[in-house]
């Protein structure tokens, strides 16, 4: 137990160097190499006038913070999940979160062209909301639901259903092209000015996944197990989805859909710092943000010059992954 928890600390302590070096690192590497001393004029004496500054400045470092802000939520949302549902399988982009939240900006897009950024991001969350309610719904409904296995071919199929509806809309209306952004994630697509906008919508779901990470520990353990400590098992679970709905909305909203991240992460996660989700939710936020920018950093590299999407790089990891947990747990609860 004392091991984990120093390994937490660990964890903690080291990944703000680990997060600067990666985004010089991300900042550094592109289809034009940049030095280190331009970066650090790019910094501390813009020169509007300069093209590599205004890359740093508008292009790299919108897009490292982007990638290291949604890799957080993602990870965070994947283990307020498998710990509130006991399902060592559950992650936004499994469980149809991320496709729910792809359909409502499809729809946006078509109803509403002329709408603001607040409203996209309003109408993903939206979207993950419903596609939730969906998942929960049809578990509860069918035989063997509420099994890992169960869950996810509800959640693959929720989303594939909604999937195929954005892309009839889309191809319909003729924003198919557009649409396709939210499908293939590309980080160097991303609005700085979306990115400022998400942050106090973030703080919000981060600050509830927080302040329940003692509760959702307890809940992992079962709900029989929850409710005879005295705790409030229903609104846990509505709490922590509707920071799960936050942070996965606002992810779809800023870069479009990126698999695996929340299935990965929580997992290794846990495996380094134990069942305590005080620990696992602010690791597991600062691992994910660290893997999703290095596979963005990768990503560079798998096809250059050209721009690999960043989904191609995490389903290169999480398909294994997720083919491993099915062979080594079957059907059954996480314990």
């Amino acid at each position: 137990m004392q091991s984990k928890k120093a390994t937490s600390m660990i964890i903690l302590a080291v990944s703000p160097v680990v997060i600067l070096l990666t985004i010089l690192l991300s900042i550094h590497y592109g289809a034009k190499p940049i030095d280190a001393g331009t970066i650090y004029q790019a910094f501390f004496a813009f020169d509007e006038g300069n093209v590599d500054h205004q890359i740093v400045m508008h292009s790299r470092l919108p897009r490292v913070l982007g990638a290291l802000m949604i890799g957080a939520f993602l990870a965070i949302s994947g283990a307020l999940m498998q710990g509130m549902t006991r399902n060592y399988l559950a992650s936004p982009s499994i469980m149809g979160v991320s496709d729910g939240s792809v359909f409502a900006v499809t729809l946006c897009m078509v109803f509403i062209p002329s709408a603001t950024s607040v409203t996209m991001i309003t109408m993903s969350l939206i979207g993950s909301a419903l596609a939730v309610a969906m998942v929960l719904a049809f578990s509860r409904l069918l035989p063997n639901g509420l099994t890992p296995v169960g869950m996810a071919v509800i959640g693959t199929i929720t989303g594939t259903f909604l999937s195929s509806i954005s892309a009839a809309i889309s191809t319909y209306f003729q924003v198919s092209q557009n649409v396709s952004f939210w499908y293939n994630a590309r980080l160097h697509l991303l609005e700085p000015e979306l990115v400022k906008l998400a942050v106090p919508f973030a703080i919000v779901g981060i600050v509830i996944a927080l302040l329940l990470s003692k509760s959702i520990t307890i809940l992992s353990l079962g709900d029989e197990v929850s409710r005879g400590l005295g705790q409030r098992t229903v609104m846990v679970k509505v709490l922590a989805t509707t920071a799960v709905v936050i942070l996965t909305g606002i992810s779809v909203a800023l870069a479009g859909k990126i698999a695996f991240v929340g299935l990965i992460i929580p997992h290794i996660t846990r495996f380094l710092v134990g069942l305590d989700y005080r620990w696992i939710i602010p690791c597991a936020g600062l691992l994910g943000g660290i893997f999703l920018a290095l596979s963005d950093v990768l990503s560079r590299f798998m096809n250059s010059p050209f721009e690999t999407p960043i989904g191609v790089v995490t389903a290169f990891i999480g398909v294994p992954f997720f083919l491993y947990l099915i062979y080594k747990r079957g059907g059954g609860k996480h314990a």
